[in-house]
C-alpha cells in the first residue's frame, strides 16, 4: 500500500518545527508502525536526508519508550495498543496520517517525534524505595496479601510510563501516571512504612515538573495502552495523606 505521512520535524526544543509531507509506497500490511517508519528512514538516509527521530526500545509494548500522536490520538487510538504494537493492516491504501510528538510543557521536544520524559523519572525517584529488608527470598506465603489488594496492586503496576495519559489530557496532567505509581505500593504490605512520605513526595515533584491538575475528563484512561483505570486517582486522593493538594 501507499501512504502519505505528515510528520512533525523539529531540530530541538528551541526550534519552531513544521510539518513535512512524505510519500511512502511499498508498505506491507504485516509491518508494525515503527517498521514502516524504519523503512521511510532508510530511504531518507539513502537520499542524504535527516532521518525522523522517534523513541523506541523493546518494540513489544513493555518498555513505554515509543509514543506519538497519530491523527490526533495517542498511540493511534486503538485500545490497549502502543505504537510499536500497531500494525499497518489497520490502515488503508492511500491513507494520510499526521504524526506529532506528545504535546506537554513538561515533555519538551528533543527532536522530531522524540520528547524528554525525564520528568516521570524524577517523580519516581522522589517516591524513593521501600525499607523492608529483603535478605534471602522469602516464602511466598510469608506475607499474606488479600486478593483484592493484590489485584489492585498488579493493575496499577501495569503502567509503563509511556506518557500517553499526559499527551491525551487537555490539561497535560500526570494524575493517572502518578496515581498508578502511588497505588501500586500503597496496596501492598511492603509499601506501608513509607506510604505517606512517598505519596506526598511524588505529588510535590509532579507539581514542580509543571504538570497541570486533573479535571476528571477521562481521556487519560481512554488513551492508556495498559488500560489503567481512573480509580487509581480516586484511590490516591481518598487517602488522608494525599487529599490536600492531591493528584486531582
Amino acid at each position: 500500500m501507499k501512504l502519505t505521512l505528515h510528520v512533525w520535524r523539529q531540530k530541538n526544543a528551541e526550534d519552531r518545527g513544521r510539518m513535512v509531507r512524505y510519500e511512502v509506497p511499498g508498505v506491507n500490511e504485516h509491518m508494525s508502525f515503527l517498521e514502516m517508519l524504519d523503512m521511510l528512514n532508510e530511504r531518507l538516509t539513502e537520499k542524504g536526508e535527516d532521518p525522523i527521530a522517534f523513541d523506541h526500545d523493546c518494540r513489544e509494548g513493555i518498555c513505554g519508550m515509543c509514543g506519538m500522536m497519530i491523527n490526533g490520538k495517542a498511540h493511534g487510538g486503538f485500545k490497549g495498543t502502543t505504537v510499536c504494537q500497531l500494525h499497518m493492516r489497520h490502515f488503508k491504501d492511500g491513507d494520510e496520517l499526521y504524526l506529532e510528538p506528545w504535546r506537554a510543557a513538561a515533555f519538551p521536544v528533543v527532536k522530531d517525534l522524540a520528547v524528554d520524559r525525564s520528568a516521570f523519572d524524577r517523580i519516581i525517584a522522589a517516591g524513593g524505595f521501600i525499607s523492608v529488608p529483603t535478605g534471602s527470598p522469602p516464602d511466598g506465603n510469608a506475607i499474606p496479601v488479600p486478593k483484592e489488594d493484590a489485584d489492585l496492586a498488579m493493575d496499577a503496576a501495569a503502567c509503563i510510563g509511556c506518557g500517553a495519559c499526559v499527551a491525551a489530557c487537555p490539561n497535560a496532567a500526570a494524575a493517572l501516571f502518578v496515581g498508578a505509581k502511588i497505588s501500586h505500593l500503597a496496596h501492598l504490605p511492603q509499601g506501608q512504612p513509607e506510604r505517606k512520605r512517598r505519596a506526598l513526595a511524588m505529588v510535590r515533584q509532579m507539581n514542580r515538573e509543571g504538570f497541570a491538575n486533573c479535571s476528571n475528563i477521562g481521556e487519560c484512561e481512554a488513551a492508556c495502552p495498559k488500560q489503567i483505570k481512573l480509580e487509581v486517582i480516586a484511590q490516591t486522593n481518598e487517602r488522608p495523606e494525599t487529599v490536600s493538594g492531591g493528584v486531582g
